[in-house]
């Protein structure tokens, strides 16, 4: 069992909070990533559950075992690195060996694991070069063999592809989840990229100043958002929010209505670009801005209200700036939230 307890962990750094009252469950085998802005927290609490960083206060534990004062090499886990971290002046053979020899493994056990993880990252071909004659993303499949070919029972990931361009980044991602969906290594992934987190995770945890907002599958993360600030960093635009006054339970804006269950005279609408259809007349009036062709869709970006939206139709709409449209969002893909404290406040009545 390699699954990991994370209880109660709270970081400070002087007066500042880093991490406040922290727990988390990870399973055995599971991949989950930590996401969320730059000084979120994701990285120092990763940093704590490899030993690298100290905790004010709390416990991990991993496999069971109570590590919270382990030195990270009695840890059993490995970790990489955003800047690969392997050694020049090593082969590939070599760094991949490394941690093995560092336990004092056998010739035999060496080879035999060092093919293993070779295998798993497809750089067989390259195992006599120098780090100086591949690429970024061969160097960084040097570091994750290298990491796996000791067996580790916890894998971390501290934005192992964030130096790679968009298209190598893409490559290895598929690689990653392969690698990893085969070998059962339970993983924490930290990344700021939320396409990346959906690609790769089984759950993701988001942060946000230092506390976990929510967790959930990706999926369940990008539908049902339980914040304000999850709906607006997960997805690709963000969710649109907008503010709609509440009369005898419905909330109206323009033409559109719809029953909601609140004490407020004002509650916000979180829509997915997707789930909002052009209709003819009625649904909320938004005038259009700017448009930009993705592909699949139009994005359109706009104004309800004098409140920031964007829209996503078919490629082929023949809209312009300037062009006034009716909006109709799909009632049971809305997500009502109380603006007072940004949190979801349940699907319409």
């Amino acid at each position: 069992m390699s699954g990991i307890r994370i209880d109660a962990i709270e970081k400070r750094f002087g007066a500042a909070r880093a991490l406040e009252q922290l727990t988390l469950d990870v399973e055995d085998g599971e991949f989950l990533a930590l996401l969320g802005p730059s000084g979120c927290g994701k990285t120092t609490l990763l940093r704590i559950i490899a030993g690298l960083e100290t905790q004010t206060s709390g416990r991990i534990f991993i496999g069971g075992r109570d590590v919270s004062a382990l030195p990270p090499r009695e840890r059993g886990l490995a970790m990489v690195f955003q800047n690969y971290a392997v050694f020049p002046h090593m082969t590939v053979y070599e760094n991949v060996a490394f941690g093995l020899r560092m336990k004092g493994a056998t010739a035999a056990e060496v080879n035999k694991q060092v093919e293993r993880a070779a295998g798993l990252l497809h750089i067989e071909p390259y195992l006599e070069r120098y780090p100086a004659k591949l690429s970024g993303g061969q160097r960084q499949r040097v570091a994750v063999a290298r990491a796996l070919a000791v067996q580790p029972a916890v894998l971390l990931m501290d934005e192992p592809l964030s130096n790679l361009d968009a298209l190598l980044r893409l490559e290895m991602r598929s690689e990653l989840k392969s690698v990893l969906n085969s070998s059962g290594t339970t993983t924490v992934y930290v990344t700021h990229d939320q396409t990346e987190a959906m690609g790769l995770a089984d759950r993701i945890a988001v942060m946000h100043q230092g506390v976990i907002e929510q967790i959930d599958r990706p999926q369940a993360l990008y539908e049902r958002p339980a914040t304000r600030f999850v709906g607006g960093f997960v997805g690709s635009p963000p969710m649109n929010f907008i503010d709609m006054p509440v009369k005898a339970g419905l909330a109206r804006l323009g033409d559109f209505t719809n029953p909601v269950s609140t004490g407020r005279d004002t509650i916000t609408a979180g829509i997915r670009a997707e789930d909002i259809a052009v209709v003819e007349r009625g649904g909320l009036p938004f005038d259009v801005m700017v448009c930009e062709p993705l592909g699949a869709t139009l994005l359109l970006t706009g104004r309800v209200a004098g409140q920031l939206a964007r829209v996503a139709v078919r490629p082929d709409a023949v809209v312009a700036p300037g062009d006034r449209l009716n909006l109709e969002p799909s009632p049971g893909r809305i997500v009502w939230i109380d603006p007072a404290n940004g949190k979801a406040i349940g699907q319409a009545a």
